[in-house]
């Protein structure tokens, strides 16, 4: 039972980063995007995720029930340790979420549309951000349980250059999977090339985020990248990861094969996750003393881990159809009608 626990942990923690990075991305972009292309981008944000927004955070919020009821000494060590980004990242989706409805839904269109479009845009940026910075804390070895000052004990774990890559990758990956997931959104040719010259783009500033996370990790003596080469199974999936990139972006340059990029994408994103997941599980923290706490060791009793594991199984039989069900609906809802 232990293992479909940690199972289900990993598929939430994928399934926030695909679908909710491409719902944190479409803000990014819009950010980033000149006046003619905003408009764009945020007429097409409506119609996309306007509908299943709020859903992503579903796989959030079981994340968070699935450590803190199987794994109570990793969500303590996470809520006290990292619990400043965890506060930013939780005002950025509360601010992203109140600004997208009040500017959507706002029955008067007056001069607080600039303001409410300010806050999707850079909570949008902010709470991705603050999320890759809590993943790069949790491999970054500076969460010292000893600590006695407040600047070791809950800034020095997440304030640090390795943490700040982590999340402007985080940031980049969103942007990514916003720029493909709008591809397929566009309903002219028009604006199929201006989304696909923003998945480009972002594309690139994803490898130069990588490669500056990779480079930081050196420097700072995290076996990020020595670890990678040297597990087969990690290096085999970055090999799968590297090699699907040069397909998406041949039908990138072809301008082509919507739902095979979208595929590609969301491959690549899985197997760069995976990698680095299965080169250091069991481990989940790594702490500034060298020791680790583990998704093995450190977990509730075997009772509780079990009632969890039935709770996950039973709950997916209800959720998933569902869920599938209003993602299926609202894509075809304009064919329909």
């Amino acid at each position: 039972m232990l293992y479909i626990d940690i199972l289900f942990l990993g598929l939430s923690i994928l399934l926030y980063l695909l679908l909710g990075g491409a719902d944190f991305g479409a803000g990014i972009i819009e950010l980033f995007s000149s006046e003619v292309t905003k408009n764009k981008t945020r007429q097409l944000t409506y119609r996309a995720i306007g509908p299943i927004w709020e859903a992503n955070h579903m796989w959030l919020i079981i994340t968070i029930v699935i450590l803190f009821v199987g794994f109570p000494v990793v969500y303590s060590t996470l809520s006290v340790h990292l619990h400043i980004p965890l506060l930013v990242m939780l005002f950025g989706i509360i601010a992203r979420g109140t600004a997208f409805v009040f500017r959507h839904y706002d029955a008067v269109k007056d001069d607080m549309q600039k303001v409410y479009n300010l806050i999707f845009v850079y909570s949008s940026f902010i709470t991705p951000f603050f999320l890759g910075i809590i993943a790069g804390s949790l491999i970054g070895g500076k969460i010292n349980l000893q600590a006695t000052t407040f600047q070791d004990a809950f800034i020095a774990p997440w304030f640090n250059l390795f943490s700040i890559s982590v999340g402007l990758f985080t940031v980049c990956i969103c942007g990514f999977l916003a720029a493909v997931y709008l591809i397929g959104e566009a309903q002219n040719q028009e604006d199929i090339k201006i989304f696909i010259r923003k998945a480009k783009r972002m594309n690139i500033l994803t490898v130069l985020a990588g490669a500056l996370v990779f480079v930081i990790a050196e420097v700072d003596g995290i076996p990020l990248y020595r670890g990678l080469l040297t597990n087969k199974i990690s290096l085999l999936a970055i090999i799968a990861a590297s090699i699907s990139l040069f397909f998406l972006w041949d039908y990138l340059l072809k301008n082509k094969a919507k739902n095979i990029v979208r595929i590609l994408s969301g491959f690549q994103i899985t197997m760069i996750l995976f990698a680095v997941g299965y080169e250091y599980f069991p481990a989940f923290i790594m702490l500034s003393d060298g020791n680790y706490i583990t998704l093995i060791e450190d977990t509730a009793p075997q009772s509780t881990l079990s009632a969890l594991a039935w709770a996950l199984i039973i709950g997916s039989v209800f959720i998933l159809p569902a869920l599938f069900y209003l993602y299926y609906s609202f894509q075809h809802k304009e064919h329909e009608y």
